[in-house]
């Protein structure tokens, strides 16, 4: 039998309160359109997307929410599959962006290596650089605390300092507006159970810094966090991200840092002085329908840009 795809109008089709990144709190959050569903001999993949209109025409293309969401296997997992083999006429996508999970074996040959994402795993010798540590101490000394609350457990508060030191970081590294997240869209996710928010306060009380605390597909992840401009000489995002090591390791969960903006750029750097482990993360480009992708996308579109036609 030939692999069939088809789309499903209901994300919860794809959805697994189990894991952060398939949970119902977060496919809202991030506006998920659909599901994504591949029929195999006695299994299933299906994948949470966002469906798009593309702009000027009548056809429409797909994309993974943010993070790492993948495909999920219903029924018996079996070998890699080649994505030339899938039938997508069903779907009427002309493409599909898909991020797959991080950690285990990608379910379509062919995939893209992306970020090189750094953790932080129990299982093997904690790293940190003298500097890093040193910084901990004189914060600790200084009075910081960082404290953990579980992400339905927020209070307006909590979240509402959180938010202004992610906005803070946002601004001050002059982030893509894709980053600028509404108060609404942390609101909806910390409302997963899955979540906690880790909060580094000063002395007074004040949100220095802070980063939600993910846990899906066997990691906990370290995902977007901020440090307030009032506290930035302080470095107290050093304390969150040690705090983190510790509640992940805790149970018995490596902590992902994620990578850098590009490789061997300042934040990979920082990252790097924390992480023991290294785990590369794939997506996959999929072209649904050759004949309209070819006559929609330019002649000179930028090499790698996928897909061509929103270059």
């Amino acid at each position: 039998m030939e692999p069939l795809a088809e789309l499903i109008e209901d994300r919860g089709a794809a959805a697994s309160d189990a894991e952060f990144f398939r949970s119902p709190q977060f496919l809202e959050a991030e506006g998920t359109t659909h599901s994504l569903r591949i029929t195999l001999d006695g299994s299933t993949l299906t994948a949470p997307i966002v469906v798009r209109q593309i702009e000027g025409t009548g056809h429409i293309d797909a994309i993974s929410p943010y993070g790492y969401p993948g495909l999920r296997y219903e029924g018996e997992a079996g070998p890699p599959m080649a994505p030339s083999v899938i039938d997508f006429s069903a779907t009427g996508l002309v493409s599909a962006f898909l991020r797959h999970s991080l950690g285990g074996e990608v379910p379509l040959t062919g995939a893209t290596a992306r970020n090189l994402c750094l953790l932080s795993d129990p299982a093997a010798p904690r790293k940190s650089r003298p500097s890093d540590r040193r910084q901990i101490r004189r914060n600790l000394e200084l009075g910081y605390e960082v404290d953990f609350v579980a992400g339905p457990e927020t209070d307006p508060e909590a979240r509402g300092g959180f938010f202004r030191a992610y906005t803070d970081t946002m601004v001050r590294t002059d982030a893509a507006e894709r980053y600028f997240f509404s108060e609404e869209y942390f609101e909806l996710i910390l409302s997963s159970e899955k979540t906690w928010l880790a909060l580094a306060r000063d002395t007074e009380g004040t949100i220095a810094a802070a980063s939600i605390a993910a846990v899906s597909d066997g990691l906990m992840h370290y995902y977007l966090s901020g440090t307030a401009d009032s506290h930035l000489r302080d470095s107290p995002m050093k304390n969150v991200i040690e705090a983190m090591i510790e509640f992940a390791a805790g149970k018995g969960l490596p902590l992902n840092l994620g990578g850098g903006i590009s490789p061997g750029d300042p934040l990979e750097e920082f990252k790097r002085g924390f992480a023991n482990r290294e785990e590369q993360w794939f997506t996959s480009e999929l072209v649904c329908d050759p004949a309209t992708y070819e006559e929609l996308s330019p002649a000179e579109a930028p090499e790698g840009f996928f897909p061509a036609y929103r270059a």
